[in-house]
């Protein structure tokens, strides 16, 4: 860690967490500067497709992709999403803002459902971009459930197994899973619980509709948390034993220890249902490829300071855009000769 760890200088009026994650989310935001998008279908699996929204710079093959990933019930249309993807295409990169499986009004395009570790899909887009649009320097970032695919998708790309991947970061990743989903079974997290459950079931609710042999909606009825539809449905469908082993083996702390890239983690003291302490296991803290920044406040995928000159508050935002855009310089200039391969992080924004 260096001594801007706690650089993020939160909203005077938000220094609570749950004020501040449920602010940030009911917020309503407009990004007129962010070109429309092109709708990308994306053929991921056998029988399985997702949806990216691309932003295209007008010379795309000599600009760097950011590859944008939501968290669990989100979408592209997420705030974040389009907030992020604002920033980054005013920093030069061209960006995918993916939706998962069955995400943004997509259940109809894949038979199957999605789990918080799938990343066989995020890393099919990212080789699908290299080979068929030719694009050679790649950033992913992603936020909470997207966060927990980002890294273990570094993990298991490992140093060479996409030498194109030249930045990673995630803000509020639920990279334990199993200590997610008990803290979100505290009483205090209830509201959060309540609605991941009715998305949770509207969406199967939709797969079955689509899908009826293959899918029951008669276990919604007794389904009140998230482990509750984990173990009716998400475990089972993939073949884990239980949600206790899906947990388990989805989590990117597991595989943490195996990241070979430069990796930025914004996390807060203060967030409802991603305990800070995760972020201090030696897989993590002693890896020397991941730069962790804990702040005591932020919330949940939040970090809204007050608005500054030229800028929206938005502070993980523009964290991140900075740290992807120094590496993907820095590898840029390394192939070329004109610098050096090893760079330390990006200099990040203090409020």
């Amino acid at each position: 860690m260096t001594d801007e760890v706690h650089a993020f200088v939160p909203h005077p009026r938000l220094r609570n967490g749950h004020v501040m994650t449920i602010v940030t989310w009911a917020r309503r935001r407009r990004f007129p500067r962010l070109p429309a998008p092109e709708l990308r279908v994306f053929e991921v699996a056998t029988g399985a497709r997702v949806v990216g929204l691309c932003h295209w710079q007008p010379a795309r093959t000599s600009r760097p992709l950011l590859l944008l990933l939501h968290g669990l019930e989100g979408s592209s249309d997420a705030h974040y999403m389009a907030g992020i993807a604002d920033k980054a295409y005013a920093a030069g990169f061209n960006v995918v803002r993916l939706n998962q499986r069955n995400c943004g009004g997509t259940e109809h395009l894949s038979e199957t459902l999605y789990h918080s570790g799938l990343t066989a899909d995020p890393i099919a887009v990212l080789a699908e971009l290299r080979e068929r649009d030719g694009l050679r320097s790649f950033a992913a970032a992603g936020y909470s459930l997207g966060g927990n695919l980002a890294l273990k998708m570094a993990a298991e790309l490992g140093a060479t197994g996409f030498g194109e991947l030249h930045a990673v970061a995630a803000v509020s990743p639920t990279m334990d899973l199993e200590r997610c989903v008990r803290a979100l079974e505290r009483r205090s997290n209830f509201p959060y619980q309540w609605n991941f459950v009715r998305n949770l079931k509207a969406r199967m609710r939709r797969k079955a509709g689509l899908f009826p042999a293959r899918y029951s909606t008669a276990p919604l009825a007794r389904i009140r948390t998230v482990r509750e539809f984990d173990e009716a449905y998400t475990a089972p469908h993939f073949g884990f034993r239980d949600a206790s082993e899906y947990y388990h083996r989805a989590s990117a702390l597991r595989v943490a220890g195996e990241i070979r890239v430069p990796t930025l983690i914004l996390a807060a003291e203060d967030d409802p249902f991603v305990p800070s302490e995760t972020f201090t296991d030696r897989a993590v803290a002693g890896n020397p490829w991941i730069t962790v920044r804990v702040s005591p406040h932020g919330g949940h995928c939040a970090f809204l300071t007050a608005a500054e000159p030229g800028g929206d508050g938005y502070w993980a935002e523009r964290t991140v855009v900075a740290f992807a855009s120094e590496h993907c310089a820095a590898a840029g200039r390394a192939e070329r000769g004109t610098g050096p391969a090893e760079t330390s992080a990006a200099p990040l924004p203090g409020r």
